[in-house]
């Protein structure tokens, strides 16, 4: 076990994580020369795409260091904001961590707030200076800012560079002098605790654990302490680039095991697994359950495809634990799920995963957030959905749920970025100078103004200087009311929305607008409207497309063509009474972007 070293890689989006992973697999000839390309651990297909990680992943590595051969399992993890689950279940699995820092940048919100996770677990920090190579490195002004953050020593930073393979050898040298081996006894009773799970559709559910105490063997018999289930270790091993089987794991060691299981709701991450003849006295503490920020529906573009949906989702929570979902219904779209998702980027992720890796085309309703509503008896119920609002004659108040927001950047974009802060109803709470031109800004938020596009404003008011943290702060009352959308005089659930009193109006007005845009003319006038409650406060009408029904009367007398008109006006009456409006899914997507 001293020859074991657990660590895992965190920093800021686009510091150079996953290319110093690739240097440090080359340098330990974990992968072939043949294997080798850029970010070989971001193994899906939308990661390469989108150039960021969205899985942790887990690699073992074998390093020899003064004659004396070690062990070391790496995790790399996310960087953004919306994948922090990710980072906190890697850094539980792990003893030391290597912070990551780009030399050209700087220290960033999520710098921070990674930091911070990975001291609440006790772990060594090795910071690192990346991207050394580039012109426009500032290797002094960061290490004052690494030195202010860390309170490490200077020589304890290390300079490297992800692309040219500079100070590698040191990284892996510290890893083994700085990191502390394992704790753990590989003669007590089998603990592990599992961190993550993805499905095959050949082997059944492959469960990645660490192993904390004990050993375990193939061929076991297992029991997953939260299920109470029991199941033969057909399988067990370490995770190189591919999985390799091994006979036993012992304590220290990271690994996966293959026991046949089919159902997805078996293997719950942060459970313990144990054997059934010894089991251990208690199961390890997992990790803290995940608070979604974002709830939306998602719907089968076909009703019938509900129940592939359902297994295509909890086949995608086994792999992304952060993901929640539980069954509703919709007037206008039939039945699906309301999913709980981490972020906006979080969302179209999962969307965009469902459609490669299941073929499931679905849509998607508009995004809002959870809500407390009291009523007047005194009760208090937990919203998701607009639809779920009681009435308003029973509603005593609502409070909406508010985030302490960190917002890191440069001196000059200041004063745009408090103005964008403070027209979405936030207020400031301080701001401190971190270094000669860069500044960090703590503000309260209302989380339902930042769920559409803040993030997207600040990136471009900022020119991609400013990073953005976040956590949940608390519940705050405000004044919120349900704003309706109704084609034709019918209410459709989908697009109606909690909003802030004074946002109703102007919102309702551009909602009205845009869908004008969006949805297809049909034979018919179609009313679109937004209404709060019997109020309407916004018009727009389709116009129906016109057949001409008179062409065939050339010349004659006028009323020949009247007549035809007016049988045309009749039937198209009769046509809006039993007629119904199609929304196409653009509509829906397009009214989170209204800006």
């Amino acid at each position: 076990m001293n020859n074991i070293r657990n660590f895992c890689i965190i920093a800021h989006i686009d510091h150079g994580k996953s290319t110093l992973a690739d240097r440090l697999l080359e340098y330990t000839q974990t992968i072939d020369k043949k294997d080798i390309q850029a970010q070989v651990l971001d193994s899906m297909d939308l990661e390469r795409e989108r150039g960021i990680t969205i899985k942790s992943k887990a690699i073992q590595m074998n390093y020899q260091l003064d004659n004396k051969n070690y062990t070391l399992n790496l995790i790399d993890t996310p960087g953004h904001v919306d994948f922090s689950y990710e980072v906190s279940r890697s850094i539980a699995a792990c003893e030391g961590a290597l912070l990551i820092i780009d030399a050209t940048q700087g220290i960033q919100a999520q710098t921070i707030s990674n930091l911070y996770m990975a001291i609440e677990h006790d772990l060594e920090i090795i910071p690192i200076m990346n991207k050394m190579d580039m012109d426009n490195a500032m290797p002094e002004e960061v290490e004052d800012q690494i030195v202010d953050l860390l309170g490490c020593k200077r020589e304890e930073i290390i300079r490297a560079s992800g692309k040219t393979g500079m100070g590698i050898e040191e990284i892996l040298q510290a890893i083994v002098e700085r990191i502390p081996p394992p704790e753990g006894d590989p003669q007590a009773p089998l603990q592990c605790l599992i961190f993550d799970s993805v499905f095959n559709s050949f082997r059944g559910i492959i469960a990645y654990f660490k192993v904390v105490n004990g050993t375990i063997r193939k061929g076991d018999l297992v029991k997953f302490v939260a299920t109470g289930k029991e199941y033969d270790a057909d399988e067990v091993g370490i995770l190189k680039l591919n999985m390799q089987a091994c006979n036993e794991l012992s304590a220290g060691n990271v690994g996966y095991i293959i026991s046949g299981i089919k159902t997805s709701k078996e293997v719950k991450v942060g459970d313990t697994i144990t054997h059934v003849k010894r089991p251990c006295d208690k199961a390890i503490e997992g990790f803290e359950e995940v608070k979604p920020m974002v709830f939306a529906g998602v719907y089968p573009v076909d009703t019938e495809d509900f129940e592939d949906l359902r297994s295509a989702i909890e086949k995608l929570q086994l792999n992304d634990a952060s993901l929640t979902f539980e069954p509703e219904s919709s007037v206008a779209l039939g039945f699906g799920f309301r999913c709980g998702f981490l972020g906006m980027l979080h969302m179209e992720i999962v969307q965009e995963r469902l459609d490669r890796e299941f073929d499931m085309n679905v849509i998607t309703t508009v995004p809002n957030v959870s809500y407390r509503v009291f009523t007047k008896k005194g009760e208090q119920i937990e919203v998701h959905n607009p639809s779920g609002l009681p009435d308003v004659l029973a509603i005593d108040r609502i409070e909406e749920p508010y985030i302490r927001a960190s917002i890191i950047t440069r001196t000059e974009y200041m004063g745009q970025i408090m103005t964008l802060c403070l027209g979405k109803r936030g207020e400031l709470i301080k701001q401190d100078y971190i270094s000669g031109n860069r500044m960090e800004l703590i503000f309260d938020l209302p989380l339902g103004e930042i769920v559409f596009d803040f993030y997207d404003k600040l990136k471009s008011i900022s020119k991609g200087y400013a990073s953005f943290d976040y956590h949940m702060n608390d519940y705050r009352t405000s004044k919120l009311i349900k704003l309706d959308i109704l084609l034709n005089g019918e209410s459709v659930d989908a697009l109606s929305s909690l909003i802030h009193f004074d946002n109703a109006v102007s919102l309702g007005r551009r909602m009205c607008e845009k869908l004008k845009e969006l949805i297809p003319r049909q034979q018919f006038d179609i009313a679109v409207q937004a209404a709060i409650g019997a109020k309407i406060i916004a018009r727009e009408t389709i116009k129906a497309v016109r057949k001409d029904v008179t062409a065939k009367c050339y010349g004659g007398d006028i009323s020949r063509k009247r007549k035809l008109l007016e049988k045309q006006k009749k039937g198209k009456k009769r046509m809006k009474q039993i007629g119904s409006v199609e929304v196409p899914q653009k509509a829906f997507l397009a009214v989170l972007k209204l800006d």
